[in-house]
């Protein structure tokens, strides 16, 4: 049984940092590219950053480049996402998930984590 759990959420002021972690069990971790995504309220599930399965690569949305940074350990099954500077905008529900490598659907969806930015 696949399962991504993500954590790490939590209510900070503007111009904080929080890190959060998504830990993946039931699949081979590092044959998977990891993507994070976010939902604010009333607005769609958006693309915030991607890293390939071997870490040798890395893509963000143009909103967050240059403040986030996505990481992996594939020897903890875990993404990583260093989130710095954050804003009010970056106020949603926090997604990790998996991409087979090779194919551009993702497959597993984590459960999500909040994050509130207070201005």
């Amino acid at each position: 049984q696949v399962q991504l759990v993500e954590s790490g959420g939590g209510l900070v002021q503007a111009g904080d940092s929080l890190r959060l972690s998504c830990t993946a069990s039931g699949v081979t971790f590092s044959s998977y590219s990891m993507g994070w995504f976010r939902q604010a309220p009333g607005k769609e599930r958006a693309f915030v950053a991607w890293i390939r399965w071997t870490g040798s690569s890395t893509n963000y949305a143009d909103s967050v480049k240059g403040r986030f940074t996505v990481s992996r350990d594939n020897a903890k099954n875990t993404v990583y996402l260093q989130m710095n500077s954050l804003k009010a905008e970056d106020t949603a529900v926090y997604y990790c998930a998996t991409q087979y490598k090779g194919y551009s659907d993702y497959n597993y969806w984590g459960q999500g984590t909040q994050v509130t930015v207070s201005s």
